[in-house]
């Protein structure tokens, strides 16, 4: 969008993005401090989720207890083994979903 023009055409917008870079930057450089780079594909994964949750379907604000039992009903019958997370397991590594 060119901002010489205009910075709205209808839903299309560029506040929403920069709302979430905001938080992405704020998340990393506050909560995570050290980033991996191994990891670094998961944090706009993550931060993409908890935006995308910031609703219920009625339209009511979530909290944290809200996106934690979500998040926990999404984990039932998948493991991580810590080798497979850094990285350091035989066989495939650990892709972005």
């Amino acid at each position: 969008m060119d901002h010489a023009v205009q910075y709205v055409d209808g839903q299309i917008h560029t506040n929403g993005l920069e709302n979430f870079w905001s938080l992405l930057k704020r998340c990393i450089g506050g909560t995570y401090v050290s980033v991996e780079p191994f990891h670094l594909f998961r944090y706009p994964d993550e931060q993409a989720w908890r935006y995308n949750h910031r609703k219920d379907d009625s339209g009511e604000p979530m909290n944290d207890g809200q996106r934690f039992d979500i998040a926990v009903r999404q984990i039932v019958g998948k493991r991580l083994t810590w080798d497979r997370l850094t990285g350091k397991a035989d066989g495939e590594p650990l892709e972005a979903a």
